[in-house]
Formats: structure tokens, sequence, C-alpha cells
């Protein structure tokens, strides 16, 4: 397994978010539907951010980004993990853990002193992995209509 860094836009990245994008609107749980918002690059460049893919033997077989963003206090600088998508047949292997671990790894290079990330509900398996790697529940810091619930974790560098 290893990370090829991206751009969205890039072929691989845009059929694995189509993938990510179908299965939420098929899964959402909440009243006015799933409303996709393709991320766009310039979010992504470093060190504003970074588009990873992952690629297995099997090919690219998941993919996730961090990107700045405006934080809740002067002294910190907040990055946010989006669009953590791996395909069904990958999953229950370890990769989303090491791609959330290359995401916050690479924060941390580019400054960041927290992580923060937002999901919905339904998410059960996503919710457990962001527990299980220190992210706590925190106050909505934005106004994602798919979002019910958002996570925070102080980062630090190893």
């Amino acid at each position: 397994m290893s990370f090829r860094e991206c751009l969205p836009s890039d072929p691989e990245a845009t059929k694995l978010l189509n993938s990510y994008f179908t299965s939420r609107e098929l899964g959402f749980v909440g009243s006015s539907g799933y409303k996709i918002v393709f991320p766009g690059d310039v979010q992504f460049i470093p060190p504003h951010g970074v588009f990873l893919v992952v690629e297995t033997d099997a090919g690219p077989t998941g993919c996730g980004g961090i990107r700045a963003i405006e934080s809740a206090l002067p002294n910190e600088r907040w990055f946010e993990v989006k669009h953590l998508w791996l395909e069904p047949g990958s999953r229950g292997l370890g990769l989303g853990g090491k791609l959330l671990d290359e995401l916050e790894r690479r924060a941390i290079e580019f400054g960041a002193t927290d992580s923060v990330l937002d999901t919905n509900s339904s998410l059960e398996a996503a919710a457990g992995l962001y527990r299980s790697r220190g992210y706590e529940p925190t106050e909505p810091y934005n106004d994602n209509p798919n979002a019910t619930n958002w996570y925070r974790k102080t980062l630090r560098s190893q």
C-alpha cells in the first residue's frame, strides 16, 4: 500500500470521489437529501492541504484529503479532514486508519495544531475510526448540511 499525492480533479481521484458521493446519496440520513460539493483543487495544494489516493496491488482503492480552515482561536491552526473513502472491498484492512494517520502527519508538517472533521450519524464505522484515533466530539465549526457530528483532535508532532 502507498499514497499518491494528487488533486481531486485527477481522473482516479474523481472516480473514487464519485463512488463516495454515490454511496453517500444512497445511504444518507437527513430530511433534505445529500448535498454534493465536489472539492476544488486549490484547497489541496501544499502547504494549504493535500489530497491522497490509496494505492494497493488492486489499484486505486481509496482517497482523502486535509485542508487548512479558519480556526476558532488565533493561536491555533486547524486542518479539516475531507472525503475519507475506501472502496467497500478494501474496508476492514486498516487502510482507513493508515490514511488518516498520513493526512494528520502531513497536516503537522504544514503547521497544524488541530485536526477537525464533520460526518453524518449514519456513518457509524467512520465515527468509530475517528474516536479510535483520538478524535473527540466538538461543537459545530461549519454549516455543512450533510453533517450531524463534528470532531476535533489536537495534533502533536511525532
